[in-house]
């Protein structure tokens, strides 16, 4: 038996499947993308809302030494949906579907009396990609984040939080004070 295709103005497009459970969705012969009682499946590439996301978090406070800059650990995670993010040894994010990601991070390093530089940083394969936040001279606003959206290839990057601070400090654990997140927007 054949799809059935009916066109109609007033209800749209309405796809029948042939008696296999299933719609196929093709370009030039080959099948980009699957219908059937599961959902919604592409057998190449990725949905945004399907593709990975990650949070994480501070668990326990952080020591961090004044005037140097170091990678915070994330140690727990709040949801990981495809095992992306490592938050036992390297507190890093690899996503391996290809694509543009809104990555986030807010990170609060404990009151210190002496004025101090703090930053924050979105570091990608080891480098500075981009600074979430960077405040002069602080006593009283010790937390610093941002949010940028990035690309990466799906196989060789990660991404990973750096945080500066001009003092000796503790970076403060707790989900709502220092996090880590991150969320495909459209794959590549």
């Amino acid at each position: 038996m054949a799809n059935l295709i009916n066109a109609d103005p007033t209800n749209g497009l309405k796809l029948i499947s042939d008696g296999s459970s299933e719609i196929q969705i093709q370009s030039n012969g080959v099948t980009v993308a699957t219908i059937n009682s599961s959902g919604l499946s592409m057998n190449s590439g990725t949905l945004a809302g399907n593709g990975p996301s990650f949070s994480a978090y501070r668990s326990s406070n952080q020591a961090i030494t004044g005037g140097v800059t170091t990678k915070v650990a994330f140690d727990t995670e709040e949801w990981d949906t495809n095992s992306n993010y490592d938050n036992a040894t390297n507190y890093r994010f690899t996503p391996t579907v290809e694509g543009y990601y809104q990555i986030s991070s807010f990170v609060f390093s404990a009151y210190n009396a002496t004025p101090a530089d703090v930053l924050t940083a979105l570091y990608k394969n080891g480098s500075e990609q981009r600074k979430l936040q960077q405040i002069a001279n602080s006593t009283y606003s010790r937390g610093c984040g941002g949010s940028a959206l990035v690309y990466a290839n799906g196989t060789t990057d990660y991404f990973e939080i750096y945080h500066y601070s001009g003092g000796s400090t503790n970076i403060e654990s707790g989900v709502h004070k220092t996090y880590f997140q991150a969320v495909l927007v459209r794959a590549a």
